[in-house]
């Protein structure tokens, strides 16, 4: 495996040309498309015998579409011998369907962390799951960035005096702490209930001092941003001087960019985890890049150094 490759399918090409760029190699060649019968088709165009090998493909929009290109080329790259295959998928999709919160429901995550182990992975490397836990549905390695480090050290860089830094809901509250901790702010804690499948969310109680200060929200992904407008509506109410918002995804699905340009969130800073593009794009969203934070991983995967270090 003394030779690094690096292969993307049409999640997100131009997350992976920055990654190869920082790590001073080629975008490895290959074809994947789709024929006029839906059927996803995958030709490696090189030699990958014995090689270390890694695909990009965040579980983005569209989701199931990019979810079937990866194992399919997964698949082909274990077919072409690949010495080791790794799964980058900076967002893993279905990662909220996590556990049986219903009756007769089934755990997705699980049923994808599966699927990749059969398609020929032997590695996973992500960015900030939406549950700890999934780590534990595979029986592959599974390496978790984080994107707390980009975040902490945009909002360092702010002159802010008086922040706190929110949690949007109970679960998002240990990531919240340790944000926090690296900004030298105090922690509020958004209490809210899910109301029903439709991806809606009612806020019930803010535990924390939030009065005269500047509100930072956290999250690990802003879907539909209905939470974070219930989140900023309830802040106001409790008389914050002025809000930002910060996450490492940004799905923006649904009317997520309108009710962002119509809420008061002064800025909303997220990575670039998923594509950010057309009219995803407002001047109140800020996209930090996350390739420097995958390229250094996949290096020091390949080259058999603690990710562990990096954050240290």
């Amino acid at each position: 495996m003394d030779e690094l490759k690096v292969f993307t399918g049409n999640a997100h090409p131009t997350l992976a040309q920055a990654v190869t760029e920082y790590l001073g190699i080629p975008l490895g060649k290959c074809e994947v498309f789709e024929f006029s019968n839906e059927n996803t088709f995958v030709r490696i165009l090189e030699n990958v015998r014995q090689r270390d090998t890694f695909v990009i493909q965040p579980l983005c929009s569209p989701v199931n579409k990019n979810l079937v290109e990866l194992l399919i080329m997964l698949d082909a790259l274990k077919r072409a011998s690949a010495g080791r295959i790794t799964a980058v998928v900076p967002y893993y999709g279905y990662g909220r369907t996590d556990k049986k919160d219903q009756p007769r429901v089934p755990i997705t995550a699980r049923l994808v962390a599966d699927l990749f182990t059969v398609a020929g992975a032997n590695r996973v490397l992500t960015v900030d799951l939406h549950a700890a836990q999934i780590q534990g549905f595979f029986n592959i390695p599974v390496d978790e960035l984080t994107a707390l480090f980009l975040l902490s050290h945009y909002f360092n860089e702010k002159p802010f005096n008086d922040i706190v830094v929110v949690a949007t809901d109970i679960g998002i509250s240990k990531r919240a702490r340790d944000l926090a901790a690296k900004i030298n702010a105090p922690l509020a804690i958004m209490e809210k209930r899910r109301v029903s499948n439709a991806d809606q969310t009612e806020t019930l109680n803010i535990i924390g001092e939030v009065k005269g200060k500047v509100a930072l929200t956290v999250d690990d992904e802003i879907d539909t941003a209905g939470s974070l407008t219930n989140t900023v509506s309830v802040l106001e109410e409790r008389g914050v001087k002025d809000i930002y918002a910060c996450c490492t995804h940004p799905i923006f699905s649904g009317q997520a960019i309108q009710r962002i340009a119509s809420c008061p969130v002064k800025e909303v800073v997220v990575t670039d985890t998923v594509p950010v593009t057309g009219n995803k794009k407002l001047d109140k969203i800020t996209v930090l890049p996350i390739a420097p934070l995958l390229g250094e991983a996949i290096h020091r995967i390949h080259t058999g150094l603690s990710i562990g270090a990096m954050f240290e």
